[in-house]
């Protein structure tokens, strides 16, 4: 297990135990390590949240927040996680850990899943995907573009032809809607670079999608996530443990049948 991996894991009180058993298997071997780093371990420090105003034009008016959640609120159990459509882990937790959670725990109402996008500097087409999944999921359609990037992600990571798989995932109505949103996005786009970095440096305001990666980025900053991808449980509204790598859905599982106990 590497040191972003183990990195993280609390837990107190009536959760102490709960968070004892996480990091029991963790150290059982039973967590596969890996992620992608987002900076070098002497940057992971907290950092003051930067608000950044964008002034009002029409692009931003015209985009309604994206929705880029799985599942109930309700549910006793929130998993918020952080990763790049680029990282190959982050495949791997999706792949592995993410569709069985969804069409499980998430389906019986057990568990929400919050994604949040933190597009590391190092890939060199994370900031477009997030562009492009923030688009879907204005018009509803974040799931079946998530499915498409990690099923995809070897072919896209090669050209950048992200736009071949977001129109193959929707009706072409809901792509001429995407395409509408993503026909002012030519600057740069936003990507992680170091803690308290305005990540609009770069992209400034034209991309009407922007503004929520940059949220997501400065949300990460601020709870100190360094390497994707980064998960945080929370059990009843109490944070239960944070960490990164991949950890596989049978290991998972069990933790959330612990807290659900």
């Amino acid at each position: 297990m590497n040191a972003d991996a183990n990195r993280g894991f609390s837990g107190g009180g009536q959760f102490g135990r709960a968070s004892q058993v996480f990091v029991a298997l963790a150290l059982a071997g039973l967590l596969v390590t890996g992620t992608s780093s987002a900076r070098p371990p002497q940057a992971t420090a907290k950092s003051t949240v930067v608000a950044h105003k964008a002034p009002p034009t029409k692009a931003t008016i015209a985009t309604t927040a994206p929705t880029k959640t799985y599942g109930s609120p309700n549910a006793p159990i929130k998993l918020e996680i952080f990763t790049d459509y680029q990282c190959p882990i982050c495949q791997v937790f999706y792949e592995q850990t993410l569709r069985y959670m969804i069409s499980d725990y998430v389906a019986s109402g057990k568990v929400y899943v919050v994604h949040h996008d933190f597009p590391l500097v190092m890939h060199q087409y994370s900031g477009q995907a997030a562009r492009w999944a923030n688009a879907a999921a204005t018009v509803g359609e974040f799931e079946a573009v998530e499915a498409a990037f990690y099923n995809n992600q070897a072919a896209w990571t090669a050209d950048g032809n992200l736009a071949k798989y977001v129109v193959a995932a929707m009706p072409k109505s809901d792509f001429d809607r995407v395409q509408a949103i993503m026909k002012d996005c030519t600057t740069p786009a936003p990507q992680v670079t170091t803690p308290g970095a305005d990540p609009l440096a770069k992209s400034g305001t034209s991309c009407p999608v922007d503004q929520y990666i940059a949220k997501d980025i400065q949300l990460g900053n601020q709870d100190g996530v360094n390497a994707t991808p980064t998960f945080i449980i929370y059990h009843n509204g109490q944070k239960i443990t944070q960490s990164s790598g991949n950890v596989s859905w049978p290991i998972l599982k069990q933790f959330f049948d612990t807290l659900l106990k």
